[in-house]
This record gives structure tokens, sequence and C-alpha cells, in this order.
């Protein structure tokens, strides 16, 4: 989707903050928070995760980073993907055929390191057990929020899967505002994510969207301990 984003001609930015909010905001998991937490805590972590991918993608978009894209990811092979899709009276069929083309060229040079991300994903699920994050990142410690940040980037979950976590964490002692950052971190930002998002980011674009994204959610973690 990122790829088809960017050469449908969608700004960067806007990209980005698709990229983000995508898997860090959803109502699955607002509505397991309500229930978990209430609609306070549901809400502030809603519209968070919504200011995050905006601010973020904002800052994305106003860097003018886009030669940092891979260059093929701009560049379809006449061969096999360009049939006119532009073409408002092109037929459904020849649509479908196009987009066929274009999907097997998208698969032929990024599937092996989507089967590597997930691989990575499966193999670190689960290894960072609540009661090692409660007591490294727990309320007494001020780098907790990063912390609980930088943990939670090589680990990889959907919104709803963390959620149970959030809640053991809170209860063995770990700050709201921690527990949440922690929760952003491992759904918006992973290693899995960087392997493949490797295959059409160049290093620099890369780092500057992991490390953009990363120090809002620090910054959104301790507001978070500030007002809870």
């Amino acid at each position: 989707m990122f790829i088809g984003f960017v050469e449908a001609g969608v700004p960067l930015g806007v990209t980005f903050s698709f990229l983000i909010s995508s898997p860090m905001v959803n109502e699955v998991a607002l509505g397991m928070l309500w229930l978990m937490f209430g609609w306070k805590i549901a809400l502030i972590y809603i519209v968070s995760g919504v200011v995050i991918a905006i601010i973020a993608g904002m800052v994305l978009g106003r860097l003018k980073l886009e030669h940092l894209v891979e260059e093929y990811v701009y560049q379809i092979p006449n061969s096999q993907c360009d049939c006119g899709a532009d073409d408002p009276e092109l037929l459904l069929k020849d649509r479908v055929v196009q987009s066929i083309a274009y999907t097997k060229w998208i698969l032929q040079k990024v599937w092996i390191w989507v089967i590597v991300g997930i691989g990575i994903g499966a193999a670190m699920h689960g290894y960072a057990p609540a009661g090692f994050l409660a007591q490294y990142a727990g309320a007494g410690n001020p780098l907790a929020v990063p912390l609980a940040v930088i943990i939670g980037i090589p680990l990889y979950s959907n919104a709803a899967g963390m959620i149970p976590v959030v809640k053991e964490l809170v209860r063995t002692g770990m700050a709201m505002g921690t527990a949440l950052s922690f929760m952003m971190a491992v759904t918006a930002l992973s290693l899995p994510e960087a392997i493949i998002l490797k295959q059409v980011l160049k290093p620099k674009l890369l780092a500057s969207y992991f490390g953009i994204v990363g120090l809002s959610i620090v910054c959104i973690g301790y507001l978070f301990n500030a007002i809870l």
C-alpha cells in the first residue's frame, strides 16, 4: 500500500501519516481500551495516536525527502505493469490484468523481506515479560518512557494484542503513560517493519521516520504520566 500510495501521487507525508495511524489507531483498540481502562484512557490514546500520525506526517512532508525513496518505487516496468491504467476508458478486465501484473512485480521485490520480518516478529513475540518491563521501566524511573519505547521497537504485535499486556504492566506498577508508550512503540514501530520498509526507503529516510515517530511517542508518554 505504501508503494501504491507513492506511485499514485499521494504526498510522502500523507503516506507516512497513514502508515503510522493504520496499525496504532483502530476501532478494536478503542473498544478494548474502553472496556479495560474506561473511556477517558481510550479517548486519550486514540487522540494521541492521531496527533502523532498527523505531526509526524507533516514534519516528514516538509523535509522534502522524496529522493530518499528507492528509485524503483517510482518506476513501473512498461513490459509488466503499464497498460494505460490512467486511461478513464480502460475496461475493467484490463484494469484487473494490470493490477495482477503490478502485484506480482511488487511481490518479486519484497516477498522475502516480508517473510523475514514476520519470522523475526514471531520469534521475539512474548520475550519481553511484564515483570521485566515493570522492573526497569517502572514508575520510579525518570527514563522509564524512553526505555519502554526502546524495548518496544524490536517487538511487534497489533494494538488489540497489546492491550492485555498493557493491563498487566499497569497492574505490576508501570505508569499508564509509560505502558501506553510501550504499546505505541510496538504497534507503530518495530524491527520487522523496519526490515520491510528498508526495501522501499533509503536508510536516512527510514532513520528519520523512526526518530520522529519515536520522539513523538516519548513526548506523549511523559504527557500521559503528567496528566494521569
